[in-house]
């Protein structure tokens, strides 16, 4: 009984992992679509998360445990905006945030500005977070106001 146990387990953990590497592929497709059809100049971070840095910044350099305050726009690949800040922005630790913040923001020193292009692994995964669909490829424009 207990060799069907891991068997079983086994297989649940093959297909699994299959699923994720299969729509991290279909996100990799999306964004490299996305980054075409608008004529960005986008770096591939090696995690599946692109880059589009419009000003690099010149302040203070923030890590991915910094608290940071940050004005953005989030949106689909199709436009939508799903989310933004006031101009004046919000405040938060970057370890607390989708994993896309975490690793992006801290490539922009204090006062850069860009455009995150995020896999759904890196934002809410196969899960839906409130109006965001699972599996969503997020686009944030954003700008690094202060690192704290």
């Amino acid at each position: 009984m207990k060799n069907y146990l891991f068997l079983f387990i086994g297989i649940f953990s093959l297909a699994s992992c299959n699923k994720a590497k299969k729509q991290a592929e279909e996100d990799d497709a999306i964004i490299k679509q996305y980054i075409e059809d608008n004529n960005l100049a986008a770096t591939a971070t090696g995690s599946g998360l692109y880059i589009v840095t419009t000003d690099p910044g010149t302040g203070a350099s923030c890590s991915a445990s910094s608290n940071v305050t940050v004005d953005y726009k989030g949106y689909y690949t199709n436009n939508v905006i799903f989310d933004e800040s006031t101009s004046a922005g919000i405040t938060f630790n970057l370890s607390s945030v989708i994993a896309g913040w975490t690793e992006g923001i801290p490539h922009f020193k204090e006062g850069g500005s860009g455009i995150l292009l995020i896999p759904s692994g890196l934002g809410y995964g196969d899960e839906a977070n409130g109006s965001i669909p699972a599996n969503s490829v997020l686009i944030f424009e954003i700008e690094l106001l202060d690192v704290l």
